[in-house]
């Protein structure tokens, strides 16, 4: 897969950013790790359901994400976490990202040793996370035009609904192909109710436009004005997000929002 900027109408690879460069160093050295160590590190730290409900290994529930069943599931996990990952990352920050991407990748492992708690198969990979991220990028991006395989442009938004559409289906023989489908639903489900209840992105500018700002017991006249002319701007910008959508933004316009984000976080 690839993707093509909205503006500009030109090819162009996303940055490498901080929260998924780690993310990438750790999963490949604990990959190789794991090949040397063999099925045994598997099943202590994969996610194996009787383990975590009868042996109460509940770490499992993280470690699990670090774990590959070879190279090629490596490659394509890594390979989507740079793809979409890094927008989202420079979009939300490192801490935020990193908490999403935890968030849903702890809950499709929760849902997936609920939906099958006696099974003995352990369950490795990011891919929850993943197609959580996935998710989040079809929400806040749904315009951006993918190419996948390289080949077949479509947007976001159907992208998500394509790959939501066939892990539903695939679901229904999970186990006969060895994916974790289950898992894959849950990353996608767990990010979708997690921005849609606004616990993140959406959260933090409706606590912008709810809160004036506390300058001081003897605010100086000038710097009131110039907080609230920037308040007005935040609001007209807002108001734009929830009409068209973040990619609808001009870079003045991400640059006032930065901006905004730098004068709140200083009270």
């Amino acid at each position: 897969m690839g993707y093509r900027e909205y503006y500009g109408g030109g090819f162009s690879a996303p940055r490498l950013n901080k929260a998924v460069k780690s993310l990438l160093i750790a999963n490949g050295i604990i990959f190789l790790f794991q090949w040397v160590a063999g099925r045994e590190f598997i099943m202590l730290f994969g996610l194996v359901p009787v383990q975590f409900w009868q042996n109460f290994h509940i770490w499992q529930a993280v470690t699990y994400m670090f774990l590959h069943g070879g190279f090629f599931h490596l490659l394509f996990n890594m390979y989507a976490l740079w793809m979409f990952g890094s927008e989202l990352e420079a979009t939300w920050g490192d801490r935020e990202f990193l908490k999403y991407f935890f968030i849903t990748g702890i809950g499709a492992g929760l849902l997936t040793v609920i939906a099958s708690p006696h099974s003995l198969i352990p369950t490795i990979g990011a891919s929850g996370a993943i197609y959580g991220i996935l998710v989040a990028y079809g929400m806040l991006f749904p315009n951006r035009v993918i190419f996948l395989n390289f080949f077949f442009p479509i947007k976001a938004k159907y992208l998500v609904i394509l790959f939501g559409v066939i892990e539903l289906i695939a679901s229904f023989n999970y186990s006969s192909d060895g994916i974790a489908h289950f898992a894959h639903l849950g990353g996608m489900l767990i990010g979708f109710l997690y921005l849609r209840r606004d616990w993140r992105f959406q959260s933090f500018f409706e606590r912008v436009k709810r809160k004036r700002p506390r300058i001081s017991v003897r605010p100086q006249p000038g710097r009131r004005k110039e907080r609230e002319e920037i308040q007005a701007e935040v609001d007209r910008i807002l108001n734009k997000i929830s009409r068209e959508g973040m990619e609808s933004l001009t870079e003045e316009e991400q640059e006032v929002l930065d901006e905004a984000s730098k004068l709140y976080k200083e009270q």
